[in-house]
């Protein structure tokens, strides 16, 4: 009987509070005019309205499954890289049989040298470079890549197992230049950061890039680890390797410019969210808002170009409406938060509080896609919609003010490792707990050329 009465009046309580809470959300709504509200509702409409066609979109894309394999070159530039992630990452690209891994250190990273040196597998080339910006390097690997397909990766990037196979599969269409493929934080856990990142990560590629992928061009295919076809890039290599914006030689935004130069060639550019890669994300806040203003600069600077090109209007709807959403960001929410704050609109303290609901019910909502396979995660809601919001105004503004400030913020030469992104901030060891085994020790082949005069901006 005990137990009966606590379980109706626990009912009764809970009832009640909700009853209270509907009742206070009424008398708040009715403080403020619905006129007053009528332009922040139509924006709403309008922006969930879009969130929603590419939610949908993404949901019917589906990864192409078929038999089909060629040759393959692994292209991978390692500037300062910390040589104990560099060496584990190998171990995951080689596991997965590729026709010969390009890896294109700079001359002065010694310990990476001395650690590739001890790899004795015929499939691993070296070529020692001068690095003047990773698109250098990018150039000298391409160029020596001998395979049907190209796979750029970043060289702290790991891959789960099935990438390499899995990657492979969309060029059975001969109008498929380039393929994408999912992207995650790797050990996401070791730093709240991470898994901001790790979150924000996933919106991107269950939420919009699978829509753009559906429709044959995806806006940007991630440098982190992105198959291309041999012959749809080389012909582009110049072009790629000699960009320049307002006068200034383009150092970072390797990733979009390619993609672009792809597009506007006349191929598709795709996703596979079959194939999986694990990227190192920084661990710190100050590392975190640099890696997004490096990322801002370079779309602003790659879609900008795409716009004056005309390239934009060549491609699909979808990747269309992505482009200008991301242009515009700052413009639109600084619009919704300064007519909240300087309208004839009154903000009571419950207005407020309203607000604060509808931000994060809305955010949570938006980052289902993240949540259902982190429940546990809604304890960091409140954290990312302020990440959110510095993200789309302080960030992108400072960002588009400063964007054809080149460098690459994160990297430095007097530094092992992108900052926050070296083996120490895994608190462990670096293993990727896959099961890879370490290439036995003995001697790679290591070539070394000299930088090509045109190569002047410097990696930092």
């Amino acid at each position: 009987m005990r137990w009966a009465a606590l379980r109706l009046g626990g009912s009764e309580f809970v009832s009640g509070f909700f009853d209270d809470f509907w009742s206070w959300i009424v008398t708040a709504t009715a403080e403020t005019s619905w006129r007053e509200l009528m332009p922040l509702g139509l924006a709403g409409v309008f922006v969930w309205g879009l969130w929603l066609y590419r939610a949908v979109l993404s949901r019917f894309a589906k990864p192409v499954v078929n038999d089909y394999r060629t040759t393959v070159s692994v292209v991978v530039p390692a500037y300062r890289e910390d040589a104990s992630i560099l060496v584990d990452c190998l171990d995951t690209w080689l596991a997965q049989d590729p026709t010969e891994v390009i890896i294109v250190p700079d001359v002065e990273d010694k310990e990476v040298l001395e650690r590739l040196a001890q790899v004795r597998d015929p499939r691993v080339r070296v070529l020692a470079f001068e690095h003047r910006g990773k698109r250098s390097a990018l150039g000298v690997g391409i160029r020596a890549a001998k395979s049907e397909l190209v796979v750029l990766v970043d060289s702290d990037t790991r891959w789960e197992p099935g990438l390499l196979a899995a990657v492979q599969m969309p060029f059975v269409d001969p109008e498929v230049g380039g393929v994408g493929t999912q992207q995650n934080v790797y050990q996401r856990r070791t730093s709240v950061w991470r898994r901001i990142a790790d979150w924000l990560v996933n919106l991107r590629y269950y939420d919009y890039v699978p829509a753009m992928g559906r429709a044959g061009a995806v806006a940007c295919l991630s440098g982190r680890t992105a198959a291309y076809r041999r012959s749809a890039i080389t012909p582009v290599l110049e072009n790629l390797e000699n960009e320049f914006f307002l006068g200034r030689r383009c150092v970072a935004g390797d990733d979009g410019r390619l993609t672009w130069l792809v597009l506007a060639s006349g191929y598709k550019t795709v996703h596979q969210s079959s194939a999986r890669a694990m990227s190192m994300f920084p661990s710190s806040f100050r590392a975190f808002v640099k890696q997004r203003v490096r990322w801002s600069r370079n779309s602003y600077r790659c879609y900008l170009t795409a716009l004056y090109k005309g390239w934009l209007w060549r491609v699909p709807l979808v990747t269309k409406i992505t482009v200008f959403q991301i242009l515009l960001t700052p413009v639109t929410m600084g619009m919704a938060l300064a007519y909240l704050l300087f309208s004839r609109l009154e903000l009571t303290g419950r207005g407020v509080i309203l607000v604060l609901i509808w931000l994060l019910v809305g955010r949570g909502i938006r980052g289902y896609s993240h949540l259902r396979r982190h429940p546990q995660e809604i304890l960091l809601l409140p954290l990312l919609a302020v990440v959110v919001i510095m993200i789309s105004l302080p960030i992108k503004l400072f960002a588009f003010i400063t964007m054809n400030k080149q460098g690459w913020l994160t990297r430095a030469s007097n530094r092992i490792g992108g900052e926050g992104q070296n083996s120490a901030s895994l608190g462990g060891g670096t293993g990727t707990g896959a099961g890879a085994s370490r290439a036995p020790a003995a001697a790679a082949a290591s070539t070394a050329h000299t930088a090509p005069s045109w190569a002047e901006a410097q990696q930092s």
